[in-house]
């Protein structure tokens, strides 16, 4: 059995204290490891550059440290070092990393800097090297236990009932039905009224890079955008969100900016964000909920992302009523309602003023591109994109085109 104190306090290597040794060799260390958990484990392999450059790299650098105190001090690893793992921990179960792959890494580091070490070893080392299985194996109890625990923990968290009063406060006031008894669940009072938000988030860039694990930037990208609309709202967060947008409802503030808020959580995402908002109070949260989902649906048929109210989009609302004007304008875009390259390339063109190569780099594509799919549009339709006249027709016709009523 290893006792707190079995490892000596201070091992030598080569004469020179072994923890002094350790964080000289980090640098070389740290890549090294790094390197091996990509190599040597999928779920890892599939994380993007971003997470693997920052936070993982960040994880190594303080296991590293974390091992270097043992030695420096002996005993086992410092509280702080332990809570800064179990925050890391959590975020790599809220990702989805099997806890497997998590405590594999833990053991990949060890051995990384285990073969540096004994590849250079002496016959005068053997005693140092038995010193560091014996913190090896308390440092890996340790991590072994905040790993199991944090995983645990997440899944409990995912239950908690604050969560469901949250769900069921939200459903409340969409549905018309009575919100008390779930805003006391949370300790609050329901608001005199609500701005609804009906959100679409654009993809990351991250999502389409080859050979990157697309579920773990998108939910990444959620949860930095849930973390800035939660820090910034004045109440409990209400919001029914996945990768790709959803509702959001948030107390009636004359303080609260809602084109700031979406615009600092959309770049703490590092995604677009296009929002329909409507104001109301509790009584007509429902068709308020109804008039910004459309209001959203219009904005992405042919608006930049942003924040839209029905004075911004009162006429491209008109348009979308039922008629038969705007069943003619629709019927604009009949020639490539089968050329989804061409609809999507022509929503984001207009929506970027004809800036050919800012719509180049949001769709990913070369501007010869979007100059040849823009005359294949004027080719089948008979309308000029880059003429004044023909492109409020076409405009009008993508507005047209999004029907009113909820999406199912």
């Amino acid at each position: 059995m290893i006792e707190p104190n079995a490892v000596p306090r201070e091992l030598r290597w080569r004469g020179e204290p072994l923890d002094r040794v350790l964080a000289a060799a980090a640098p070389e260390l740290v890549p090294a490891v790094l390197d091996r958990v990509v190599a040597e484990l999928p779920a890892y392999a599939e994380l993007p550059e971003e997470e693997l450059r920052g936070d993982i790299t960040r994880i190594i650098e303080r296991g590293m440290a974390m091992v270097v105190r043992m030695l420096r001090h002996g005993g086992g690893p410092d509280p702080k070092s332990l809570a800064d793992l179990r925050e890391d921990v959590l975020h790599r179960a809220e990702e989805g990393v099997p806890i497997e792959a998590v405590l594999n890494a833990h053991n990949v580091g060890v051995r990384v800097a285990w073969e540096h070490f004994s590849g250079q070893a002496r016959p005068e080392d053997v005693d140092t090297l038995i010193g560091v299985v014996e913190l090896v194996l308390r440092y890996l109890r340790e991590i072994t236990s905040v790993v199991s625990s944090a995983y645990f923990q997440e899944r409990d968290v995912f239950l908690a009932d604050e969560h469901a009063a949250k769900q069921d406060l939200l459903s409340a006031l969409l549905t018309g039905s009575d919100p008390v008894d779930a805003a006391a669940r949370l300790g609050i009072r329901p608001a005199d009224g609500y701005a609804v938000l009906d959100m679409e988030i654009a993809a990351h860039p991250d999502e389409s890079a080859p050979g990157t694990n697309a579920d773990v930037v998108r939910w990444r990208k959620l949860r930095r955008f849930r973390a800035e609309l939660e820090r910034r709202s004045p109440q409990p967060l209400l919001a029914r969100l996945n990768g790709y947008g959803g509702v959001v409802l948030l107390a009636r503030d004359p303080d609260l900016r809602i084109h700031d808020l979406v615009l600092a959580s959309g770049a703490a995402a590092g995604a677009d964000v296009t929002v329909g908002v409507v104001s109301a109070p509790v009584a007509e949260i429902p068709e308020a909920a109804r008039t910004a989902h459309e209001l959203r649906r219009i904005a992405v048929a042919g608006r930049p992302p942003g924040v839209y109210t029905l004075d911004d989009l009162a006429l491209d609302y008109q348009l979308t009523r039922p008629g038969p004007a705007r069943d003619v304008l629709a019927g604009k875009l009949s020639a490539i309602e089968d050329e989804p390259d061409l609809l999507e390339t022509l929503r984001t063109h207009l929506g970027n003023g004809l800036n050919r190569r800012r719509t180049a780099r949001r769709l990913h594509v070369h501007p010869n591109t979007v100059d040849y799919r823009m005359r294949k549009v004027a080719e089948l339709t008979g309308l000029n994109p880059a003429d004044p006249t023909d492109a409020t027709h076409l405009r009008a016709a993508l507005i047209a085109r999004t029907p009113p009523g909820r999406e199912t």
